[in-house]
């Protein structure tokens, strides 16, 4: 209702035929956009009713109407960690699960701000003002803070929704939505999908706080050991494996290269986020590669199916795991997993991990970029 009384279209009318001020012939599209656009955005699909997706007047017309799908993005996710704290019978749990997202989420959303409202470093490099930021391939009614923003959200919920174009960002601001694809989609991330996988850094940070001290690791009163780490392990190392071996193989064969737009780094950074994106089912992209190919096609279809399927399989087994284990009273080695302490620490694991795992290839995408593009140079 929200979207449908602030102007976007709702209608079973068929297409209609205008003539435009220009006196040009135009077939626009109409239907019911405002009841799929809720749909979309609720359940974190993506997928648009235009294929401007929100950045189409008929699906995201206004501030407002960007302000409310942004909402809906993050409500489901958000409220199941609320859910867990009731779950888990203390809300704390939930509350401190849920102050980690945010401080990631905002870290990034501050990061693709920053660097979109300093617009192009080669642009900058060449003395030409950069005071109104990169405006390249966004939507002049949301400029930049609501398209960094709404890049943020979509890939931190696993939605894949947008209404600017993440290909046209600047090197550091296209490395945020990248990045949040690529630690797991942890940050709020899918309807329930984005929760288990942080309750799998969860029980990494345990385990590792439980070393600092020398005593064995709990969680909500269960003994975290070494069967259950292997399957944490298992979780977290199937994605980058995933994206990092076929984003080398699209690399260095002609069947992968002769589909990018763009050389060099940026190239790699396409690569990169196809395959980050199809991994995390995300649904967002790059789009400067042509991806309508044999070779992509096959690979993105595989990286659709194990990154949704696959990952399951050691969250199951470990859950199970847990389930079976005796519930053992809290004692003075325990370590509290319901403060700000445990906080910082979850998201230190979680920067660390994905530092260790694909900060190589990004220094070799983005990072680079961003260093050449100070000298002028661009791709």
């Amino acid at each position: 209702m929200r979207l449908a009384i602030s102007w976007v279209i709702q209608n079973l009318s068929p297409y209609r035929e205008v003539t435009t001020i220009e006196g040009v012939k135009q077939l626009v599209a109409l239907g019911p956009v405002a009841s799929q656009e809720a749909i979309k955005e609720l359940g974190t699909n993506g997928g648009g009713f235009f294929n401007a997706n929100s950045a189409h007047p008929f699906e995201n017309p206004t501030p407002l109407t960007n302000l409310v799908e942004l909402l809906l993005i993050f409500a489901i996710p958000a409220g199941l960690t609320y859910t867990y704290g009731r779950m888990a019978r203390s809300a704390r749990q939930g509350w401190a699960i849920f102050a980690a997202m945010a401080v990631l989420f905002l870290a990034g959303a501050g990061v693709a701000s920053w660097a979109e409202s300093h617009g192009n470093p080669a642009l900058a490099g060449i003395g030409v003002d950069q005071a109104a930021g990169n405006l390249e391939g966004k939507e002049a009614r949301f400029g930049v803070a609501s398209s960094a923003l709404f890049a943020t959200v979509t890939t931190a919920a696993s939605c894949g929704a947008v209404n600017s174009m993440h290909d046209s960002f600047t090197p550091l601001g296209g490395l945020v939505p990248l990045v949040n694809v690529q630690l797991g989609e942890v940050i709020f991330g899918g309807v329930g999908a984005g929760l288990y996988g942080m309750l799998v850094f969860v029980l990494l940070t345990v385990f590792i706080a439980g070393l600092m001290v020398g005593r064995t690791p709990e969680y909500l009163g269960k003994k975290i050991e070494p069967r259950e780490m292997k399957l944490a392990m298992l979780y977290v190392l199937i994605f980058p494996v995933l994206i990092l071996c076929l984003g080398a193989w699209a690399a260095v064969v002609p069947q992968g290269v002769s589909s990018l737009n763009n050389a060099g780094p940026h190239g790699l950074s396409e690569i990169l986020y196809a395959y980050t994106s199809a991994s995390g089912n995300n649904g967002s992209a790059f789009a400067g590669l042509n991806a309508n190919t044999a070779f992509w096609n096959a690979t993105l279809g595989a990286a659709m199916l194990v990154g949704r399927f696959l990952m399951i399989v050691p969250v199951l087994a470990l859950a199970g795991a847990m389930v079976a284990k005796k519930t053992v009273p809290a004692g003075p080695g325990t370590f509290p997993t319901d403060g700000p302490l445990f906080t910082g620490l979850l998201v230190s694991v979680i920067l660390v991990v994905g530092a260790l795992t694909f900060f190589p290839a990004l220094t070799l995408g983005p990072v680079l970029e961003h260093f050449l593009a100070l000298g002028g140079k661009v791709f």
